[in-house]
Order: C-alpha cells, then sequence, then structure tokens
C-alpha cells in the first residue's frame, strides 16, 4: 500500500506495542519516501544534559535541558528540532517545527537560544525511530500505531511524560469505540 507522505504526522504507539523502545511513545515523522522513514520520539527526555552531550564539540554556557532519546538507530548521533523559520539551512517538518540541513545550524540555534531566552525554542535528540520502505505502513496496517496530526505545542511540549495519553484521548474523540483507558500509567 503507497500511502502519502506521514512527514508532519504522529505516531503514537498502540497500547499493545510492547517493544521496549517504543513502549508509550510518540514519534514525530520528519521523514518519508520511496528509501523508508525517519521520525524522532519525542515524550523521552533522558538524564543527560544539551551542555553535557555537546561537551568537546561546542563551546557554550551550561544548559540543562535534558537531551531527548529520538529513538534506537544511531544512539550517538544529535539532532536538533527548532521553531525558527528565519534560520537558513533548516527544512520544515510542519509549520514551527525545523530541522537543520547541515551541523553548523545546529551551533546556530543553541547560539540563538542562549542569546535570546524565550525567542528560540529548540529540542536536542540523541539517535531517531527509522524504518525500511514500506516497513512504517505495514506497522500501521497492522494495528501498531495511531497517525495523529503532529501540533507544535506537543512537539516542544514542558510536560512529556503527559503527551501519550493526551494522544490517545485525541483519537478517542475521533474514533468513539476507541478505549483511551490507560492501564499502569506508571510505565511510562
Amino acid at each position: 500500500m503507497i500511502m502519502d507522505s506521514l512527514k508532519g504526522q504522529f505516531l503514537v504507539s498502540a497500547k499493545n506495542l510492547i517493544d521496549p523502545s517504543f513502549y508509550r511513545t510518540v514519534v514525530l515523522v520528519i521523514e518519508q519516501g520511496p528509501q523508508g522513514a525517519m521520525g524522532l520520539v519525542v515524550n523521552r527526555p533522558s538524564d543527560i544534559s544539551v551542555s553535557h552531550a555537546l561537551t568537546g564539540q561546542l563551546e557554550l554556557p551550561s544548559i540543562d535541558d535534558p537531551v531527548y532519546l529520538g529513538g534506537p538507530v544511531e544512539p550517538g548521533g544529535l539532532i536538533v528540532l527548532h521553531d525558527r523559520g528565519d534560520i537558513t539551512d533548516s527544512e520544515p517538518i510542519m509549520p514551527g517545527v525545523y530541522v537543520p540541513t547541515n551541523a553548523d545550524v545546529f551551533e546556530e540555534v543553541i547560539q540563538s537560544a542562549i542569546e535570546n531566552p524565550g525567542g528560540t525554542t529548540f529540542r536536542v535528540f540523541s539517535g531517531c525511530a527509522g524504518w525500511a520502505p514500506d516497513q512504517l505502513e505495514q506497522e500501521i496496517e497492522r494495528g501498531d500505531w495511531y497517525l495523529v496530526p503532529a501540533e507544535q505545542q506537543a512537539v516542544f511540549h514542558d510536560s512529556p511524560y503527559e503527551l501519550w495519553e493526551r494522544m490517545l484521548k485525541k483519537i478517542s474523540e475521533r474514533l468513539p469505540f476507541f478505549d483511551s483507558d490507560v492501564p499502569r500509567p506508571e510505565r511510562n
């Protein structure tokens, strides 16, 4: 089955998806095409700060924001999402959410946030989620994922642990027979 691009959509893991990499996750699809798909888990902050992750790579003041666990693929690679459409060499994922197209922009985004607190919102992710051609479509057909239009405020949400349940509630509003009750919510 060929689907329109899922870029800019949230994949919300179904309750029966118990793969530890994706259990109770919300994934923002940042790319999908004939070569497969790529996304970032947006609701799993780590215990590592951005400053710690960038030690030895960039000379920046202390940034206590957490690095998010973007997925199991290339966990040592860092990706940044930001909300500045005026920063060149950034590709829009959806309205108000951009990903740099080169490494120099990574530093520009972080520096902009430091120089203008509240003017630039960003998230740093370690690793990503990846799917081979047609793999994601098959997982959606199997019922492993629900699709929800992504929202900028959800990508940069202050309480990421609430995001999965919030997305399930959105799905239940669309699908009247959908059970949004979550057993054992503490397992997120």
